[in-house]
């Protein structure tokens, strides 16, 4: 069974640091794409960052500059390094995978990680 955990949302002042990880368990897939989505309050989910396996990053203009994702391969985790988090960043943040099976490709999301930043 497919799974992908998010660790490290919470409350944090407006300047601050924030750094989340996002491990993916289960056998019988490789990795692909990865990434984070966030969901703020009232507004649609909307991508925040991408890495593709071979490293190549995409990033939402409203967090350049300030997040940075990265992966371990060997762990199966994507991680995103979060500076000088606006009140605006305030949302769930969802990490997500796209993994390839002998039958196919399919995206998984994780359950969501809380991010407050307070003014």
């Amino acid at each position: 069974q497919v799974q992908l955990v998010e660790s490290g949302g919470g409350l944090v002042q407006a300047g601050g640091s924030l750094n989340l990880s996002c491990a993916t368990s289960g056998a019988g897939f490789s990795i692909n794409d990865m990434g984070w989505d966030r969901q703020a309050p009232g507004k649609q989910r909307e991508l925040a960052a991408t890495i593709t396996s071979g490293g190549s990053t995409n990033y939402a203009d409203s967090v350049k500059g300030r997040f940075t994702i990265f992966r371990d391969n060997a762990k199966n985790t994507v991680y995103l390094q979060m500076n000088s988090l606006k009140p605006e960043d305030t949302a769930v943040y969802y990490c997500n995978a796209r993994l390839s099976f002998p039958r196919g490709r399919y995206k998984y999301w994780g359950q969501g990680t809380q991010v407050t930043v307070s003014s």
